[in-house]
């Protein structure tokens, strides 16, 4: 987008994103905002740029907001899905959006386990030792654990989200279903702030960002 914007107005333009994503990982609602160094109307704008991006990058809609507004630093509700293709066999039709996971899982357990993470926390066992940040404290709103057919859906709604959270969450949740971990350990997961207690970080072709709500 930058070097396209660069071009268009043939000046270096910085664009300011609501968050990073892992590698891998999808948006389906991103934001962005950017100060234009020229004037240009909205479908002029839009178009100009998705008829010159990539095919896996487009934009949905465009539109003018205050000079103060950042995507970053305004209160928000962001919500993610994690997919898993819980089958015998891979999908490869859905090897992109999924984790593919061989053994049974079960859904409901996973469900009492993660009713544990739902309110405000210390999230320090679900965030990657290496996070450069001071307060692990976050609110999750709604966690659910949705399974149609082969597909289960962990679907988290919350006020923001430290390096790796909901990947870790995924893991551990994974743990669960597999019966691996009781839905009950997960409550003394959360309060030891301890990241060695919670499971691996699940790869990250099963995450998309859904939504985020200003």
């Amino acid at each position: 987008l930058e070097t396209l914007l660069g071009r268009l107005f043939d000046s270096p333009v910085e664009i300011a994103g609501s968050g990073r994503t892992d590698a891998g990982v999808h948006a389906r609602g991103q934001t962005a905002s950017i100060v234009l160094p020229g004037r240009i109307t909205e479908a002029e704008f839009t178009g100009r740029l998705n008829d010159r991006l990539p095919a896996d990058i487009r934009i949905q809609k465009s539109e003018e907001v205050p000079a103060d507004f950042h995507p970053r630093y305004c209160k928000t509700r962001k919500t993610y899905e994690y997919k898993i293709c819980n089958r015998r066999f891979p999908d490869p039709c859905r090897r992109l959006y999924s984790l593919f996971y061989y053994w049974d899982l079960d859904e409901r357990k996973m469900q009492q386990a993660a009713d544990y993470l739902v309110g405000t926390h210390d999230f320090t066992s679900f965030c990657t030792v290496r996070a450069q940040v001071k307060d692990h404290v976050r609110t999750i709103y709604d966690l659910s654990v949705i399974r149609e057919g082969d597909m289960i859906t962990v679907r988290i709604t919350g006020n923001g989200f430290l390096y790796n959270m909901v990947r870790i969450i995924a893991g551990t949740l994974l743990r669960v279903g597999s019966g691996q971990m009781e839905p009950e350990e997960m409550k003394h997961v959360l309060e030891a702030k301890n990241r060695e207690l919670a499971a691996d970080t699940a790869r990250p072709e099963g995450l998309t960002l859904v939504s985020i709500a200003y």
